[in-house]
């Protein structure tokens, strides 16, 4: 049974699954669906058709699915998807699509920190984490298990690939290689995310081909596409090295050098 504080405001035709809590003075709209035993602290807004999975958290001041800052939305229905056990902390925004019928989604298990900002078409995946005051433009991809650190922004349309960490007050401006640290003014990236990777469980056979790719990457001054035809000579086909080569591929910004 939910638990309703008398000072909330929930409109008719909104959705709240079982032991759901919401705390004094949270608004929550008509098209919302909040998962069982979701729980929103005072003065959270909940707007637009956005759905919570179960367990999720929401602070004080959060504000999830409100329309895009887009200047290009032009109506529609446009969404906000976000998984189990996220959490949202203090003034957090979240934004819905631009786009009708699109949606702006966060995957399980992430946990996002105050001030923090999710722009609209943004995917972010599982096991996220936004340091305070991290920043996505819209359209953001955020792979699963990345870290961005504290006052950073990423540039629209960039990727950050899976386990991944960015330090705190970059500005990055090209997509970001999964299994690296990336860190500095301008924003370079450093080693593999060697203690990501350990705490991840990744082999440590693995950890070593990671870091030979690393060093044909950023420590042979060669070219993207040289460096890539290297990894494939030169590296075992594993599913690590495969999905970083593809990563690279894939990008239509360029990455991080």
């Amino acid at each position: 049974m939910a638990a309703i504080h008398p000072t909330a405001v929930i409109a008719p035709g909104a959705e709240l699954g079982t032991d759901v809590e919401v705390g004094p003075y949270c608004v929550i709209g008509e098209h919302v669906r909040l998962g069982d035993r979701c729980r929103l602290h005072a003065h959270v807004v909940i707007d637009g058709h956005t759905t919570l999975g179960t367990d999720c958290v929401c602070y004080p001041f959060a504000c999830i699915g409100g329309q895009t800052q887009d200047l290009k939305y032009r109506g529609g229905t446009t969404r906000v998807i976000v998984g189990n056990r996220t959490t949202f902390r203090e003034y957090v925004t979240v934004n819905a699509a631009t786009e009708d019928g699109d949606a702006t989604r966060v995957g399980h298990d992430c946990h996002i920190m105050a001030y923090a900002h999710i722009a609209h078409d943004c995917i972010v995946g599982n096991g996220v984490i936004l340091a305070n005051c991290g920043t996505l433009a819209g359209h953001v991809i955020v792979e699963d298990q990345v870290i961005l650190g504290g006052l950073s922004g990423v540039h629209q349309f960039v990727r950050l690939g899976r386990l991944s960490i960015i330090g705190g007050c970059s500005k990055v401006t090209q997509d970001v290689p999964p299994f690296m640290t990336a860190d500095g003014h301008p924003l370079k990236i450093r080693a593999i995310n060697t203690i990501g990777l350990q705490r991840r469980g990744v082999a440590r056979d693995v950890q070593r081909i990671l870091k030979k790719a690393h060093r044909i990457l950023y420590r042979q001054n060669l070219t993207t596409s040289q460096a890539v035809k290297k990894l494939r000579a030169e590296l075992p086909t594993w599913a690590e090295v495969e999905y970083l080569i593809a990563f690279i591929e894939a990008s239509e910004r360029g990455i991080t050098k």
